[in-house]
């Protein structure tokens, strides 16, 4: 048995099948769990939500915002102009069941006996692991609910850009989304930023890598993550940062939780991917 986290595939469907010929993964007993960004910018996302989902309970997937992305042109017909290279997936006979499949996805997961919180792209300072997953739980309710698609629309936005347990409605549900699946820089305060998005050094004065905040909650426990391409594949004490840029020509990583943190990397090519 072997429990391997990989990196954001976005559509690659190549890389993504030759990494997991170089695992020798056992989906009888073999655990894969994906930082999320299943879709989009690569060519072959169909491929790839159809290879992810044949792995059955192997595979352990958080949605990153580009599967929501998915979702929400899906289930809305709401879509950014670099989003037009997933209708390959909702022109798909199977598209219904893909959607299904996607949308009850958790936002976080979190295994105790690991001490290994996996989320697409961060945490808010203040949040511990147990309050990240339930806070998670939140809108992965109203995604696997009725009112999904009417959500999905309200979704998008910068703000509020700053957590409190007061937040209702709507703007409490956009938070945890932002925090969990676009953060990369925040003030010392907890304050998001979503304008920054180069790697730690060309930040402006004030803003910080979420993962240095002083005092961040979740500093006790391993925290593995996607998402930020231009930070690149990061390993420090409890951070696995594991999106190492597959779909910029790069490479796929995984690295295995359970025991020696073994790293395996799956050279890439440029997909030309849509900004």
């Amino acid at each position: 048995m072997a429990i391997h986290a990989i990196g954001d595939v976005q559509g690659c469907y190549e890389p993504l099948a030759r990494l997991l010929d170089v695992l020798k993964v056992d989906p009888a007993s073999d655990e894969l769990w994906f930082v999320g960004d299943l879709v989009n910018r690569g060519p072959h996302s169909l491929e790839v939500l159809r290879l992810v989902k044949s792995l059955g309970r192997a595979a352990t997937v958080v949605l990153g915002n580009h599967d929501l992305h998915l979702l929400a042109f899906g289930l809305t017909g709401q879509a950014r102009a670099a989003d037009q290279n997933l209708r390959a997936v909702l022109d798909a006979p199977d598209r219904g069941e893909l959607l299904d499949w996607l949308r009850a996805r958790p936002l976080a997961h979190y295994r105790p006996d690991l001490n290994t919180l996996m989320v697409h792209a961060g945490v808010a300072p203040g949040w511990d692991p147990l309050q990240t997953v339930k806070l998670a739980r939140e809108v992965e309710r109203i995604l696997h609910g009725d009112g999904c698609a009417a959500f999905l629309a309200g979704m998008y936005g910068d703000e509020p850009a700053r957590w409190s347990a007061s937040l209702q409605g709507t703007e409490r549900l956009r938070f945890i989304v932002n925090c969990l699946t676009r953060i990369r820089y925040c003030d010392a305060d907890g304050r998001l930023d979503f304008v920054q998005n180069g790697p730690p050094g060309s930040q402006p004065a004030g803003l910080m890598p979420w993962f240095e905040v002083p005092g961040r909650a979740t500093q006790a426990v391993r925290v593995v993550f996607g998402h930020w391409s231009a930070l690149g594949f990061l390993q420090r004490a409890n951070l696995l940062g594991i999106d190492s840029g597959c779909v910029w020509g790069r490479s796929l990583t995984a690295v295995r939780l359970d025991g020696p943190a073994r790293v395996t990397a799956i050279p890439c090519s440029p997909s030309t991917p849509a900004r």
